[in-house]
């Protein structure tokens, strides 16, 4: 059992700007955030770069970063066998991508229930064979994933204090000016 408010440890953290709390966030009612429609949250699912997969396996959660690529309403990812493919395939997953607006200095989060199921019928197969998803690392991934969504949700919110750019710190900036 982890933590509670009152244990202390990371929950009890007191700070300001980012490094505000989770108690404190949590309690405020203003920037609660908004929820995005479902076109909205496939358009940055479809932008993100990588994902989390979240599987349970032998009864604990179990949380992989993946590429994938969005086709056909639905989210696709390469693996190699283990865990991943064990813990994913035939069962029910969660997928998530977040990032980070600098021009509004806002976050999103989206996430994408569902099943997910290995290609394996031979159209299919041609069919994700030609998407543009390659592993990241030279170990051999020959297992395509779809995730058919049951839902998706998303939410936007302020980030208090949030960056608006990108600061360099000095060591690049001096590179830069060379």
């Amino acid at each position: 059992m982890g933590p509670t408010h009152d244990q202390g440890g990371p929950w009890a953290y007191r700070g300001t700007g980012l490094s505000a709390t989770l108690g404190d966030m949590s309690n405020r009612e203003t920037n609660a955030g908004v929820e995005l429609t479902e076109t909205q949250s496939w358009a940055l699912l479809r932008k993100a770069v990588v994902g989390r997969l979240a599987v349970i396996f032998e009864d604990r959660p179990e949380i992989f970063p993946v590429n994938h690529l969005v086709d056909h309403g639905s989210v696709v990812f390469r693996t190699a066998a283990g865990t991943k493919l064990m813990g994913a395939v035939g069962r029910w997953v969660s997928f998530e991508v977040d990032g980070y607006d600098l021009e509004t200095a806002s976050a999103w989060s989206v996430v994408v229930k569902g099943t997910a199921e290995e290609v394996a019928r031979l159209y299919d197969v041609l069919d994700v064979f030609e998407l543009p998803l390659f592993p990241w690392h030279t170990s051999p991934k020959p297992h395509f994933i779809r995730i058919e969504p049951d839902s998706i949700t998303g939410r936007r919110f302020e980030v208090t204090g949030g960056a608006r750019s990108i600061v360099l710190p000095d060591l690049f900036r001096h590179a830069a000016d060379d």
